[in-house]
């Protein structure tokens, strides 16, 4: 009998954590269920397995009931993985000029800037998009800072401070506030090596905390993603966006924006939290809208914060 209530109770929360995020809600406890899609459906499996063996009371309708939150969970999360068509090809650019992009959390508090700075050494990304930089960070990274042609930064205190360099031709880099957050997000107008302009738009809105729901977060996205929608050049977006790539907001902001992701058809590629390898997402974003060509697209190595980088090659349409 306890062993039959443990069972349903179990179901029951996998239940609710499934249904929550339905609704349409800001409440930051009701997002934060969009992150773990894929550990709800291992939870599921292994609850349904073990009501298999252990035949509770009442096991064929709780054992259905597991199955369609699995069913359903592995749905959301199926376009991020291997077994889903890509939506994005990935060729070599051979032939093409191409142009890199590294774009990092560095975490405020993270004081290992030699594992960033040799990064930065050795992938010589031609555009560079940091999050999280205090002015400490700006101060240790300003020998590299330098040898760019163009750099643009916000030093802050309150994790949401912001630096964009770039070696290709700017016509504009501005950081704009688009949702009242008091979070900037960052838009430049750039050059690709054949010449043809694209816009960059960098995003780091606020995470779904207590206390902190996510109404500014989602405007933000959802903004960016409209202006994108009406910028006559290709864009790409990438950014610490405190958000899955497969919640609401995400799905919204790409069919908005008219974005392709990556990921799909290749794997979630979890960015945060290093620390945690059971606990990771994937909510550091890369989107391309049409017009840009990728050559590489990958997750970096640990730099000592709690992000991951993330680093892209691409090119433009001849």
């Amino acid at each position: 009998m306890i062993l039959s209530s443990l069972l349903w109770l179990l179901g029951a929360a996998l239940v609710l954590v499934t249904l929550l995020p339905l609704r349409k809600t800001h409440a930051w406890w009701v997002r934060g269920c969009d992150f773990p899609r894929l550990h709800i459906c291992l939870a599921a499996l292994a609850t349904l397995l073990t009501t298999g063996l252990l035949a509770p009371i009442g096991w064929g309708v709780l054992g259905l009931i597991l199955l369609a939150v699995a069913v359903f969970q592995g749905a959301q999360i199926l376009p991020y993985t291997p077994l889903y068509p890509t939506e994005i090809p990935l060729s070599d650019g051979t032939g093409k000029p191409t142009f890199k992009i590294l774009s990092a959390n560095v975490l405020k508090e993270n004081t290992d800037h030699d594992s960033l700075a040799k990064l930065i050494q050795s992938e010589q990304p031609d555009v560079l998009f940091l999050m999280e930089t205090d002015p400490d960070w700006i101060a240790r990274l300003r020998p590299i800072l330098d040898s760019y042609k163009t750099v643009q930064s916000e030093p802050r205190d309150d994790h949401y401070g912001m630096v964009l360099a770039s070696n290709l031709d700017a016509t504009a880099i501005n950081f704009v506030d688009l949702a009242n957050g008091d979070t900037p997000a960052a838009f430049a107008t750039l050059t690709a090596p054949n010449g043809q302009g694209f816009n960059f738009v960098g995003l780091h809105p606020r995470p779904p905390l207590p206390g902190d729901d996510t109404h500014a977060r989602d405007a933000q996205i959802r903004k960016s993603a409209t202006i994108a929608h009406h910028l006559k050049q290709p864009v790409i977006c990438m950014g610490d966006f405190n958000d899955v790539a497969w919640s609401r907001t995400s799905k919204t902001f790409k069919k908005i924006g008219n974005y392709r992701d990556p990921r799909i058809g290749r794997g979630m590629f979890p960015s945060f939290d290093v620390n945690h390898p059971v606990m990771r997402f994937p909510i550091d974003q890369v989107y391309v809208t049409d017009g840009i060509k990728l050559a590489h697209f990958g997750r970096g190595p640990d730099i000592g914060s709690d992000h991951f980088p993330m680093i892209i090659t691409a090119y433009l349409d001849d």
